[in-house]
């Protein structure tokens, strides 16, 4: 076996050293998860669980506060991405195409939702939302989402509009096409792909974002992260772990879905406005 790991060279053990390392602290803990959550006994200092069980799957299952928590999270989610799209991805384009003063620096400003703390943000949006009647309603719940969301849709799909070359356009001008057309058939079916990305994100954000909710819509908008909270103080951490396999999953299905159609250079492209 020692002239196996000769032939590989130093530099290739290295390498698969450190990839066995990314993998182990990246997979452990949900595999440790999954195990926990179908666990029906699992003590120090078995290595598997002694038994098996879907009790508390069945338990949280049951729940009607939680089975409401999923669907309300889920239609935040598809609300956010829906006017994120109709609000950002024009103004994407107008980034891309339209030359005006401190276009950049409008730009750069999306990024500032995510550049300070999030509750010294949402403390300061709950004010004005209190002011103007936003507290504790669906619409505020998804302003404040909305705002979260903004550097996903406006940078990502910006950048996808930006790669498509002005002289593509032109063809379909110089061909009789009109503007509207134009748009439709030759640059947003190529930048689809960004947008795709951005949306994905979007609705992932949007789906894990607990601070927001809890400052402008408690008591009565209690999405999955907030109800996950809750779980993981007041019952046993089989019944935590079954309810974060259940938040988990829509992010891992979705980024598998935008894998395969989506290339890691597309996802990556975003942040490369020139």
């Amino acid at each position: 076996m020692s002239w196996y790991f000769k032939s590989l060279g130093k530099r290739k053990i290295v390498e698969f050293v450190i990839f066995a390392l990314f993998v182990f602290f990246f997979l452990g803990p949900l595999i440790n998860l999954a195990l926990l959550a179908f666990s029906g006994k699992w003590q120090y200092p078995a290595a598997l669980p002694q038994s098996w069980s879907l009790t508390w799957w069945k338990f949280v299952l049951s729940q009607p506060e939680i089975l409401k928590s999923i669907g309300l999270s889920f239609l935040i989610a598809s609300v956010v991405t829906a006017l994120s799209i109709v609000i950002c991805v024009p103004a994407a384009y107008a980034f891309a195409r339209i030359q005006f003063p401190f276009s950049r620096w409008f730009l750069f400003s999306f990024l500032l939702t995510n550049a300070f703390p999030k509750m010294g943000l949402y403390v300061a949006i709950a004010v004005l939302f209190f002011k103007v009647g936003l507290m504790n309603t669906f619409v505020g719940v998804v302003l404040i989402h909305v705002i979260n969301t903004l550097m996903y849709m406006t940078w990502i799909p910006a950048a996808s509009f930006k790669s498509v070359h002005q002289a593509q356009e032109e063809a379909a001008r110089d061909a009789g096409a009109g503007p509207f057309r134009v748009f439709w058939n030759i640059t947003l079916p190529m930048a689809l792909p960004g947008i795709i990305v951005a949306s994905i994100f979007t609705f992932l954000s949007s789906l894990d974002e607990a601070q927001g909710t809890f400052m402008v819509g408690m008591p009565d908008f209690k999405t999955m992260p907030l109800i996950m909270y809750g779980a993981v103080q007041d019952y046993p951490a089989t019944a935590g772990a079954v309810f974060s396999i259940i938040l988990t999953l829509p992010t891992i299905i979705l980024l598998m879905v935008s894998r395969r159609f989506v290339s890691a250079d597309v996802m990556s492209s975003g942040f490369t406005m020139k």
